[in-house]
């Protein structure tokens, strides 16, 4: 098979869309793209900033324009945000667009791998975990309708859950 013209990863927040989404660029001789850090670059302004202004449903606004332009770009990998399943147009242009992978893990490792980080505002809640689990049970269904092959993250280096891609990516 020949390499696909654009990969998008999908999955919960600290499921390693990002770091596996580097690897995987560098690996194919692709570009790399983060659908939030795109957000940033365009607003000039963290996540949390724009939660706090324009609420969840202006930050998904903002995302759902940034995924319509980014899931039109060839040869490249997107990353994009936990929620980004959660409107419908941006399930369809992931679907239509490209090859989607959900990269799952549980919320505990997600726990693991996001408390530290500041930068999280839907954590900002007295049970962090309680918060990945509930995110879960609402995001899973829409993960798994919208991608094409589900990997699993979980207690796995970013360079083999790559490697795991590519390898379905070629079969």
């Amino acid at each position: 098979m020949a390499k696909p013209k654009r990969i998008f990863l999908i999955g919960p927040m600290g499921a390693g869309k990002t770091t596996i989404g580097k690897h995987l660029a560098q690996s194919l001789g692709m570009q790399f793209q983060d659908s939030d850090l795109e957000i940033q670059r365009r607003t000039g302004v963290d996540i949390p900033t724009i939660f706090e202004y324009e609420g969840e449903d202006g930050f998904r606004q903002r995302e759902q324009q940034v995924i319509d332009d980014l899931t039109q770009v060839d040869n490249q990998v997107l990353a994009t945000g936990g929620g980004a399943v959660t409107r419908a147009e941006n399930r369809q242009h992931l679907s239509a667009r490209g090859i989607v992978f959900y990269l799952s893990c549980t919320p505990r490792q997600q726990y693991e791998r996001t408390y530290r980080d500041r930068n999280r505002p839907l954590l900002h809640t007295e049970d962090p975990l309680a918060r990945l689990t509930d995110l879960m049970s609402e995001r899973e269904p829409l993960y798994r309708e919208t991608a094409d092959y589900v990997v699993t993250t979980e207690g796995r280096s970013a360079a083999s859950v790559a490697n795991e891609i590519i390898d379905k990516i070629r079969h």
